[in-house]
């Protein structure tokens, strides 16, 4: 079972970074012919022809210049990490979330790019393990997505709702609760929706989880035909090919809803036993692209950023804290 980590979030005093997806020879970054803050018309990839952000603030850059003179080998591997586009988490560990939005929104749009964003604050979230948190009651969730969605604003975003949220319907909440929750993430689809600049993926747990038709059967309840598709392997190690897989069947199921791949930590697989909680021995996946290859894959995304800790697990810090050997050993193994 997946569960996700949340992520502090901070404003980067750097300068702006942007990178391409897909990557262009060379480095360079360049948007596509109408430029990345067009909002994408009805049925469009909203990632074709859009940059991603990178942080120049994140964890991994800072810890790239921590290394760079002590440990320059450790440091070039760390880059790996640095250099790529990721996603930004947001919920209930942060005090104002429509500026926090607004903050990262205004840094990510003023570089040209598309925000990428994960809201984390479903009650009863995570089933009371690492991740455990979420907003007090429903109505207090209804009032967080639509400050989350002001942060947002007209503005160009993509949003993955509440990773693990379908996953777990079934694992510790009550029927009345479970009813709550499909009507809370069918609401937060439809409030992010209006500005129609937003795309919503839900999240759709992994392909070693639930059952293609439960899963779509959740998705159909949370109001996904409202959404752009759904969201897969968010934080987890499945790899990208049974993710796929997994991902079509769901689809077929769902009228040919799209749906994207987090292949931030796939690169090995998972490990036998299926741990989720910072396995040994596990490497980055793919960089993300949306040369997909996979007509009904809108992207491959680092939605979960490699080298933050799972939980306080197989020798982890807390949920969400930066761990750089962790990540030194994802880059390590990662292939070419």
């Amino acid at each position: 079972m997946a569960r996700r980590p949340y992520v502090l979030s901070w404003v980067a005093s750097a300068a702006l970074l942007c990178a391409c997806i897909p990557r262009p020879q060379g480095g360079a970054a360049e948007m596509g012919a109408q430029g990345s803050a067009a909002s994408p018309a009805p049925g469009e990839n909203p990632f074709t022809g859009a940059r991603l952000f990178v942080d120049p603030a994140s964890s991994a850059r800072r810890q790239v210049e921590a290394w760079r003179g002590s440990r320059p080998d450790d440091a070039a591997m760390i880059e790996k990490i640095a250099r790529e586009p990721q996603s930004f988490w947001f919920g209930d560990w942060n005090q104002d979330v429509t500026a926090d939005v607004d903050a990262r929104m205004s840094e990510i749009a003023a570089a040209g790019a598309l925000g990428l964003f994960v809201a984390y604050d479903i009650p009863h979230r995570d089933c009371g393990n690492h991740s455990a948190g979420g907003a007090s009651a429903a109505e207090a969730y209804k009032a967080w997505i639509r400050k989350f969605a002001r942060g947002i604003g007209g503005r160009r975003a993509v949003v993955i709702l509440e990773p693990d949220a379908l996953g777990l319907l079934k694992d510790c909440l009550t029927p009345e609760q479970q009813e709550e929750r499909l009507g809370l993430l069918a609401d937060a689809v439809t409030v992010l929706g209006q500005s129609g600049a937003v795309s919503v993926y839900i999240d759709a747990g992994n392909a070693k989880w639930q059952p293609p038709p439960v899963m779509a059967e959740r998705l159909r309840a949370a109001g996904v035909e409202k959404a752009r598709g759904f969201a897969l392997n968010v934080s987890n190690f499945v790899t990208t090919e049974e993710s796929v897989a997994y991902g079509k069947q769901i689809s077929t199921l769902l009228s040919g809803k799209p749906f994207i791949v987090d292949t931030s930590r796939n690169g090995n697989g998972p490990t036998k036993e299926l741990q989720w909680c910072n396995p040994d021995g596990r490497a980055l996946g793919k960089s993300p692209t949306t040369e997909t290859g996979e007509p009904l894959v809108d992207a491959y995304l680092w939605i979960k950023l490699p080298g933050e800790s799972d939980g306080a697990c197989n020798g982890g810090p807390r949920a969400g804290e930066w761990w750089p050997e962790y990540a030194l050993g994802l880059s390590q193994r990662a292939k070419p």
